[in-house]
């Protein structure tokens, strides 16, 4: 499916039929949003995948009890870190190295420019910018389960404490921004599965300046 076409399919689905999404599929996806763009490519969340049935039904009261979250296939939660550290930062550049057989030396520069947000903001502010970043993870991989056929929510209704809770994401440095549940749309109870697409006419969107 061309990347148009996978966009005009999509939707954010209300309700899943619970058929399970193959193991290639899944991974086609991970790999998408592994390989998406990030602010100086530090990459500063993690993404939780969740396919326990048990998990789900946990998780669902933290999610304003959507039907999606236990009808889906698979859970993807964004969590941001709630930290940039200097430690962050060393194991990124020796990822660089490694990868990419250059010295540390090399990279002094580009270490001491991230160090900038390490020194350079506060706590909460290195929070909101992991949380940017997810978000940016987020749209890839939406984009990337359209172009596999899978259909998604993109859940930003839910209570991330609770999430976080039931998940012990605040034991683990993280903390829930996003959830995307991906499955397959159940076109007798969705009332949208068969609604055309609205989206904001492209002049009115998109303003060309001289």
């Amino acid at each position: 499916m061309k990347l148009i076409d996978a966009l005009n399919w999509r939707y954010a689905v209300k309700r899943m039929n619970g058929k399970k999404i193959s193991g290639e599929k899944i991974e086609n996806i991970l790999e998408a949003t592994r390989l998406s763009a990030s602010s100086m490519g530090l990459q500063p969340y993690t993404i939780l995948l969740v396919e326990d049935e048990e998990l789900k039904k946990k998780l669902q009261p933290a999610a304003n009890n959507q039907p999606q979250i236990v009808e889906s296939s698979h859970l993807l939660i964004f969590a941001a870190w709630n930290n940039v550290t200097e430690e962050n930062i060393n194991d990124y550049i020796n990822d660089i190295v490694n990868v990419r057989g250059v010295s540390p030396e090399s990279l002094a520069g580009f270490r001491a420019s991230l160090m900038t947000i390490v020194n350079g903001r506060t706590q909460q502010q290195k929070h909101e910018w992991a949380a940017r970043q997810a978000y940016i993870a987020f749209g890839t991989a939406i984009a990337a389960a359209a172009m596999e056929e899978v259909d998604a929510t993109p859940m930003e209704g839910f209570n991330p404490a609770g999430v976080d809770e039931v998940l012990d994401l605040k034991e683990k440095g993280l903390s829930s921004v996003t959830i995307l549940a991906l499955g397959y749309r159940d076109v007798d109870k969705d009332f949208l599965a068969s609604a055309k697409k609205v989206r904001r006419q492209k002049n009115k969107l998109i303003q060309k300046v001289a």
